[in-house]
């Protein structure tokens, strides 16, 4: 009993005549749109005029071969599904379809459920195609290069990195701490290559555990363990022509680190509780704000698996470590969530962030915001507005020109800095300034006075 999916431009070839027909009249009264050829030079001509989405063939035919006719299709067509129908002790010739880009084989003789199955599949991944290529279409213009923006040379030097890197086919680590942008760069990087159009998986491997890796990444089929109710397709397989994304990738565990190796090596897998494999073709980015060289070094990483993945380096630089990009960066993000309010930023507001370190990077700069925007209902975001978790850090020079002063001069000129800055970002009130700088009120007048501030 075939189980009901949205029709279905099916093309089937055997020559053998009672196969042919009554497989055409199955897959036509389950609503499917079928046609039929004894010949497979025929077929491919049909295939080549003509919108068809999958074809059943036999391996065994004297015209041309399953293998042959096969990679014709995918010449001519590469996204076509390609089921194989083998005799039994043809297994061999198969699996070698699957190799070449066989969606999967059934052996004969078969149930209609068996194909059904397949087709149901086959139904999931195309829903998904038609999904993801609406959602490409938006991201393109969202995910262009100036997207990552700044004005500092690591900036500009990453951008490069990108445009070099996205139209190829080659395998792309990213590396940096967290909140730095990786998903970001991930994201531009598919959305202007080659493989637009295609999905674009994403998953973090940090939540992936011993017992599922294998079942969401690979899939499994039905039976594989307890609870495997069903056929299930993995997230590689849903990404097939397009990218996976492997967050985290330091946090996948040793010894399934292997199988992942084997994808990148073959371009295939195989899921779960079968041995047939799956040719896939598939871009890998990974990203950890690790160092997996240490890691490779001490033995919690593969070094093997590493150089697969590091075939094209970019690295990220902290936010603290490019200061100069904090304006261009909150600006953005001020636009992204004021909308087309016209906010105000008072000059003191970026000298504050400026000086901030920010462990959580950009995320926690676009968070800030987020917040600030919400504050800002007179339209202005100033010195006040901000909160004083960001105003404690009180930037000092990193080397010391020493020149003909004494120590007790070099200590006066700091606290002289360090007060002006403390007065500058609490908007000259003593209080708040004193707080900030961690002294008493009466203190910091007789230190005002002092030095006739």
């Amino acid at each position: 009993m075939f189980t009901k999916i949205k029709p279905l431009n099916i093309c089937v070839v055997d020559d053998e005549e009672i196969v042919r027909v009554s497989l055409t009249d199955d897959l036509t009264d389950a609503g499917h749109n079928v046609i039929a050829y004894k010949d497979p030079l025929i077929a491919l001509k049909h295939i080549r005029n003509y919108p068809v989405e999958v074809v059943v063939s036999d391996i065994r035919m004297p015209a041309m071969n399953g293998i042959e006719f096969l990679s014709e299709i995918k010449k001519l067509k590469p996204n076509i599904f390609v089921i194989m129908m083998t005799a039994f002790g043809s297994v061999k010739s198969a699996v070698e379809a699957m190799k070449i880009g066989a969606f999967d084989y059934l052996a004969k003789p078969f149930e209609q459920d068996e194909l059904s199955l397949l087709l149901k599949r086959i139904d999931e991944i195309r829903n998904l195609r038609k999904i993801n290529k609406e959602f490409s279409l938006q991201f393109q213009s969202k995910y262009n290069y100036e997207v990552y923006c700044g004005k500092s040379k690591v900036v500009e030097e990453v951008r490069d990195s990108i445009c070099m890197v996205a139209e190829t086919k080659s395998s792309v680590l990213i590396t940096g701490e967290t909140g730095t942008g990786k998903e970001l760069i991930a994201n531009i990087i598919h959305y202007n290559s080659s493989r637009s159009n295609k999905p674009l998986v994403k998953v973090s491997c940090a939540v992936l555990s011993r017992d599922i890796f294998e079942s969401e990444l690979f899939g499994h089929i039905k039976g594989a363990f307890t609870g495997a109710e069903k056929d299930r397709i993995g997230r590689f397989e849903i990404a097939d022509g397009g990218t996976i994304y492997l967050d985290d990738i330091d946090d996948v565990p040793l010894e399934l680190q292997v199988k992942l190796l084997r994808v990148l090596q073959e371009n295939e897998i195989e899921r779960l509780g079968s041995n047939k494999p799956v040719k896939i073709d598939v871009r890998v980015i990974a990203s950890c704000k690790k160092d997996l060289l240490k890691l490779v070094n001490e033995g919690k990483f593969r070094e093997d698996l590493y150089y697969r993945l590091n075939v094209w380096p970019i690295h990220l630089k902290p936010l603290r470590e490019r200061s100069e990009d904090i304006p261009i960066v909150f600006n953005e993000f001020i636009k992204q969530f004021g909308g087309n309010e016209n906010i105000e930023i008072e000059q003191g507001v970026y000298e504050i962030l400026q000086n901030y370190s920010w462990p959580g990077n950009t995320r926690e700069l676009k968070n800030l915001a987020e917040r600030l925007v919400i504050l800002a209902r007179d339209g202005k975001i100033n010195i006040d507005k901000i909160p004083l978790d960001y105003c404690r850090e009180i930037p000092c020079k990193s080397e010391i020109n020493f020149g003909d002063d004494s120590l007790s001069e070099l200590v006066d000129e700091f606290e002289i800095r360090a007060i002006k800055t403390a007065l500058t970002k609490t908007g000259g009130n003593k209080n708040k300034a004193a707080e900030l700088l961690k002294i008493p009120v009466s203190t910091l007048r007789s230190k005002i006075e002092k030095y006739n501030l």
